[in-house]
């Protein structure tokens, strides 16, 4: 029997979310580790699918939802990973009108860290992503000669990190729709999470 090569896969959260919800709004209930390993070849086995993220501020009910989709994606196996949220001052050019706004900051840093710190647990790595950031980290990965591939979300790419990686492709709706989750998932522990009615929509 031929050994599988491993891969992990690195999914930059936020990213993947505006990519595929741009145009699609009935996809965001997503098993993205069943969409990770619909999108890898025969002869690989996916060994880890972690997710980077930050938690949402100052909105109870989309932090709700998150919190719930957060923990759906765990139960199946996904790690998540957090980022946060640091608040600043937006001005407007035009009326010089100034609100408190806020910048996701440590994601992709701690997501760039982890492709470089797992190298000797994966033979492929898949990063999900169109940052042109994880390009240095890829660029370490690959001088130790271990396979990068890049699959950009819907809507997004980067030419440079496109040149730096092994292999990219673009990850299509089909693979998005036909891996969601179930609309109620039952913990360990007995609690039932449950897709938001926010997002029981269809095309």
């Amino acid at each position: 029997m031929v050994k599988k090569e491993k891969v992990i896969v690195y999914v930059d959260g936020f990213n993947l979310y505006r990519g595929m919800t741009r145009h699609w709004k009935d996809i965001k209930w997503l098993d993205v580790y069943a969409m990770s390993r619909s999108l890898v070849k025969a002869h690989q086995e996916v060994v880890a699918v972690k997710y980077f993220t930050s938690r949402l501020r100052d909105d109870p009910p989309k932090e709700k939802r998150q919190n719930t989709y957060l923990e759906a994606i765990a139960e199946m196996g996904v790690e998540n990973i957090y980022g946060y949220y640091a608040h600043g001052k937006t001005t407007c050019q035009n009326c010089k009108c100034t609100w408190i706004s806020y910048k996701e900051k440590m994601t992709d840093v701690k997501m760039a860290l982890s492709i470089v710190e797992d190298m000797d647990l994966y033979d492929v790595a898949l990063v999900i992503s169109g940052d042109s950031d994880m390009i240095p980290s890829i660029e370490r990965v690959s001088e130790a000669n271990k396979q990068v591939v890049v699959a950009f979300p819907p809507n997004v790419h980067s030419n440079a990190l496109k040149e730096s990686a092994s292999e990219t492709f673009k990850i299509r709706r089909k693979a998005l729709k036909n891996n969601q989750l179930p609309d109620e998932i039952v913990k360990k522990d007995g609690y039932v999470l449950r897709k938001p009615d926010e997002w029981n929509v269809s095309l």
